[in-house]
C-alpha cells in the first residue's frame, strides 16, 4: 500500500468545522497520483499521452474528521483485467481507526485517440496487486431514478478543469453536491463517468430523491449524461 501523512487544513473543511466530501475525495485521488509519480508512470505516460481514467467511485465515509486532525491515506491496486484497473483507498486517523475508504475502477487510456488501451505489462507490475479492503462493495451500474425533476443549467468554468483538459473526477461529486438538501448527511457516494466534460460544454442536472438515495444525473444538452451521482 502506498501512504501519506497529513493534517486536515481550514482550506479543507466545511460550515461544521469538518473535512468536506470533496477534499476527503481529492485526498484519495491525490494519493493515487502520488503513487504514479513515486513509481516514475505520471510524467512518462502524461507525455505518451496514456492515463488512467476514473470510471467508477464508490466511496464509504465512517466519520468526517475535524480541523487539524492527523489523518493517513493510501491506495493499492487490488487487479488488472484487460482494459481495467480496480483500485481501493483508506483513510484512517492517528490510532489506526478508519475513517473513510473506496472502491473504484479506472480505464486504461490512450489520450491522444481518445480510446481505451491495453496497459503496458511493466507499468501493472509495478503497481502490482493487494488484497481487497473488507468492505460493502456495490455493482458499478447505478440503477436510474423513477422520476426526476431537472434543475438549472450552469456552465462548466476554469477551474472545474484538470491537466487532461476535462473536469475533473471531484468537481462533478462538488457540482451534485451543490443540489443537495441543507445539511445532508452523506454516508455514501457513488459515481459512474460516462463522458468527459470540457470547458464551455453546458450541464444540464436533473435530480431525483428517493426514501434511500438520491440520484443526480449532470447531463449535456442533448440528454446524454456525463455522469451519474448516487448519494447515501
Amino acid at each position: 500500500m502506498y501512504t501519506f501523512d497529513s493534517r486536515v487544513r481550514y482550506s479543507e473543511i466545511d460550515h461544521r468545522g469538518t473535512l468536506a466530501l470533496p477534499a476527503l475525495i481529492n485526498y484519495f485521488q491525490d494519493c493515487s497520483t502520488f503513487q504514479s509519480e513515486s513509481l516514475g508512470y505520471y510524467g512518462g505516460k502524461a507525455a505518451e499521452k496514456k492515463a488512467w481514467v476514473l470510471s467508477y467511485w464508490q466511496v464509504i465515509v465512517g466519520r468526517y474528521p475535524g480541523f487539524g486532525e492527523k489523518i493517513k491515506i493510501g491506495t493499492f491496486a487490488t487487479d488488472f483485467t484487460g482494459l481495467f484497473g480496480e483500485r481501493n483507498f483508506l483513510m484512517e486517523d492517528e490510532s489506526g481507526g478508519r475513517i473513510a475508504c473506496a472502491n473504484s475502477l479506472w480505464v486504461y487510456m490512450d489520450m491522444q485517440r481518445g480510446r481505451p488501451i491495453v496497459p503496458d505489462e511493466d507499468e501493472v507490475r509495478a503497481y502490482g496487486t493487494e488484497p481487497k479492503l473488507d468492505m460493502p462493495y456495490e455493482g458499478r451500474k447505478i440503477k436510474p431514478a423513477a422520476e426526476y425533476t431537472e434543475k438549472p443549467s450552469f456552465p462548466v468554468r476554469r477551474y472545474h478543469i484538470d491537466t487532461n483538459e476535462h473536469v475533473n473526477n471531484c468537481q462533478y461529486v462538488q457540482m451534485a453536491m451543490e443540489m443537495l438538501p441543507k445539511d445532508k448527511a452523506v454516508q455514501q457516494v457513488r459515481v459512474s463517468y460516462k463522458k468527459s466534460a470540457v470547458l464551455g460544454d453546458i450541464i444540464y442536472p436533473k435530480y431525483a430523491e428517493e426514501p434511500e438515495r438520491i440520484v443526480i444525473e449532470l447531463c449535456d444538452g442533448h440528454g446524454a449524461s456525463y455522469v451519474t451521482v448516487e448519494i447515501k
